[in-house]
């Protein structure tokens, strides 16, 4: 990977992990309910040992740490490491520059809902580049590669278990809570993964189609598959050109038909995942 891509891989990163961490400070830890996570383990684990919420989470995620180097790779875990001390960092950045009790919205449920759809957002940003925010989700990486279970049904499995802690420290409302908590957020973390992954199938009828597929080939560094076809009507022999991208290079696509004023007939399909080989050549060729 080039520096440049590095780079911006590392904004983009501590950019998840500032969303993660504003969410636990500003929504999870108001709202009293400890959903799946290992922030919610510190939740609970704060209160019996009387012990800084921050200190807690930097001390269970160094031991999942060296689970994730062992079973996952070192990729995973050097981008984990950084993730892992982050989190502790922004929350002792909060706790000093945004000191406060009770909740900013003034109701649990609305302080729970913005919680699980933000760390919902940040946790599959981070599994989209082979990272996480430590902790539970390092749990939830070894289950989901060695049992091939989807991330989110991952994560809700290795919730649970922190979820069911509550009742040490809360009531019985808050442990049932804190269960449609945990499952909600293992739900929206497959909804944001399935809109990251998703591409769009093109398939193009036109008498451009040498032109549209060199374009395609050498400026979109695409593939493309051309198959013979037969109007159904009038019995003319056609190519069809086949190609698949993202929505941004989709939208690129089009905007190239437009402006080159070429004459063709477009339909497109959604498609939510692509196993194999397609984004090697465009990885080669950066």
């Amino acid at each position: 990977m080039e520096k440049k891509e590095q780079f911006k891989e590392f904004i983009y990163i501590t950019f998840a992990m500032l969303f993660i961490s504003a969410s636990v400070y500003f929504f999870l830890v108001p709202s009293g309910i400890v959903v799946g996570s290992i922030s919610g383990l510190a939740m609970v684990l704060s209160q019996l040992l009387s012990m800084p919420m921050s200190l807690i989470t930097l001390i269970l995620n160094a031991v999942l740490l060296v689970v994730g180097f062992l079973l996952i790779g070192k990729e995973f875990g050097a981008k984990t490491v950084y993730t892992s001390f982050l989190l502790p960092i922004f929350l002792w950045m909060f706790e000093k520059m945004f000191p406060f009790e009770g909740s900013i919205t003034g109701n649990a449920v609305f302080d729970i809902a913005a919680y699980i759809l933000m760390i919902a957002l940040g946790q599959a940003m981070l599994f989209r580049v082979n990272a996480s925010s430590g902790g539970l989700d390092i749990v939830a990486k070894v289950i989901s590669k060695y049992t091939h279970m989807e991330i989110g049904k991952a994560v809700t499995l290795a919730g649970m278990v922190t979820a069911f802690t509550s009742i040490f420290v809360y009531d019985v409302g808050t442990l049932v809570v804190s269960i449609l908590g945990t499952y909600a957020n293992g739900q929206a973390i497959d909804y944001f993964i399935d809109g990251f992954n998703k591409k769009k199938k093109i398939c193009i009828l036109s008498n451009d189609y040498e032109v549209i597929k060199e374009h395609i080939l050498n400026h979109m560094k695409r593939g493309v598959t051309l198959y013979k076809a037969q109007g159904g009507y009038e019995k003319t022999e056609r190519t069809e050109l086949v190609t698949i991208m993202t929505v941004n290079e989709y939208r690129q696509l089009l905007n190239y038909l437009q402006t080159a004023n070429i004459e063709a007939f477009v339909t497109v399909s959604t498609i939510n995942e692509v196993i194999g080989t397609w984004n090697i050549k465009r990885k080669e060729s950066r």
